[in-house]
């Protein structure tokens, strides 16, 4: 059974004393400096220019990877709230010895919904299956003898939750922990506590991806270590979730089906009829019929029921997480909250229609295949460079390649996987317009 006392720790990485959540100033307290760090990161800062859902779109009110992680930690930020005030109830000592109080756990559950898309590559979802496709079925595919099985396989099935990781915790000379955020946010964070193989090892939900790179596995372990995460009793290293990790992804998983749905009414896709239509049943015990009826203009309408049904589902997310705490406490809930909540039908029903209209527009389809264009162009030309580099073979394109690299990724006696990663992680770092950018460099130079 895992203990809140352990799961709230403000300890960061390379800390020496002790962090006690009575000494915090009040005035900032070190869940909120996880915040502000997360906000003030380059990483962060990149997601301005990074695909939600329609790529390279120079629409005013379609959702970056930006807006949609500031909103998704809003909503995070009031599951954290609601739910701490729950726990405070059944733990009183963690109040009255300990010192947290309710805004510790909204600050920790909107820190990590904040961060929870900073590892993800240019162009959406398409730009992690783009990166893995290159070493699986493209010219990448030349490194698999001098890989591991699972280093293989963080390559082949690239995942941004696990580069999220990296991007948070990754040290450098100098810059020991990277972002330096707690402990505490850093669990809230990895919904997929285990490495990358066996892929889908069970229907648990936190062993439908991976969460760490192998390069990050003695950061990860310390961090799950500390926080007494439960270990699963299987070879490979894989843990049961962090309590407040659920309620990053019900906060994630309200916004991109609600917030996605909007875009395409907003964008034509959808027709606006189907808001009411397809939310009513979300809504019909909050709308104001009267208020609804006076809204003049499209925009309006759907931001209305939007908000409601954002606060029907974050009800029921926090009423689903109070019922099955001591479940999810002892590693015993393998779903997501959303996955059990009253308006799961739809939930789906507005997935589907996103997926069918939206995700598989012919605006988003093309641009998905530029993305992927893009990204095994930078892959083949970077990786080149950097192992003709390393073996002494390197050329004067070559040379001119590598000083497009900052610094920071070019770093001497590395093995195979590690420059390989080193460039996996430049390119996901990249915004989607400064990655057509390069492309276009190369290919003009080329």
């Amino acid at each position: 059974m895992m203990k809140w006392e352990k799961l709230l720790s403000l300890k960061k990485h390379g800390d020496r004393l002790e962090r006690n959540r009575k000494d915090e100033n009040e005035t900032r307290i070190g869940f909120e400096v996880d915040y502000d760090r997360i906000i003030f990161s380059s990483a962060f800062r990149s997601l301005q220019d990074k695909t939600q859902v329609i790529p390279l779109s120079k629409t005013d009110f379609v959702h970056t990877r930006l807006t949609h992680s500031l909103e998704v930690s809003v909503v995070g930020r009031s599951l954290g709230r609601m739910v701490g005030q729950q726990i405070l109830r059944k733990y009183p000592h963690l109040d009255l010895d300990l010192g947290y109080t309710v805004n510790d756990f909204g600050a920790i559950v909107a820190a990590a919904a904040l961060a929870h898309d900073i590892g993800n590559p240019p162009f959406g979802h398409s730009g992690e299956k783009a990166i893995g496709d290159f070493f699986k079925r493209g010219k990448g595919s030349v490194f698999q003898k001098e890989l591991t099985e699972k280093e293989w396989q963080d390559l082949i099935d690239f995942e941004g939750n696990a580069n999220g990781f990296s991007v948070l915790t990754k040290s450098r000379p100098g810059i020991e922990g990277g972002v330096r955020i707690s402990y505490a946010t850093l669990g809230a964070f990895m919904k997929y506590p285990k490495e990358s193989l066996p892929k889908k090892p069970t229907r648990d939900i936190c062993d439908k991806k991976y969460g760490f790179f192998q390069a990050d596995k003695e950061a990860f372990l310390a961090v799950a270590d500390d926080l007494g995460l439960i270990r699963k009793k299987r070879d490979e290293m894989a843990f049961y979730r962090h309590p407040l990790s659920y309620l990053v992804e019900a906060a994630d998983d309200i916004c991109y089906t609600i917030i996605d749905f909007e875009d395409g009414i907003n964008l034509g896709l959808i027709p606006e009829e189907h808001a009411l239509e397809f939310l009513i049943k979300i809504v019909q015990n909050s709308i104001n019929a009267q208020k609804y009826a006076q809204l003049s203009c499209t925009e309006d309408r759907v931001s209305y029921l939007r908000a409601l049904a954002i606060g029907s589902l974050i009800q029921d997310a926090v009423r689903i997480f109070i019922e099955n705490e001591s479940e999810i406490m002892a590693g015993d809930f393998p779903f997501a909250l959303m996955d059990k909540c009253a308006y799961v039908a739809q939930m789906k029903d507005l997935i589907a229609l996103s997926v069918n209209k939206v995700y598989q527009s012919k605006e988003v389809i093309e641009k998905e295949v530029v993305g992927y264009q893009v990204i095994h162009t930078l892959l083949d030309h970077f990786c080149t460079a950097y192992n003709n580099s390393f073996y002494g073979e390197e050329t004067h394109y070559d040379s001119l390649m590598l000083k497009l690299l900052p610094e920071k990724y070019l770093v001497e006696n590395q093995t195979v996987y590690d420059r390989l990663m080193h460039i996996c992680h430049f390119v996901s770092m990249l915004t989607d317009g400064k990655a057509l950018e390069l492309y276009r460099t190369i290919k003009v130079t080329a």
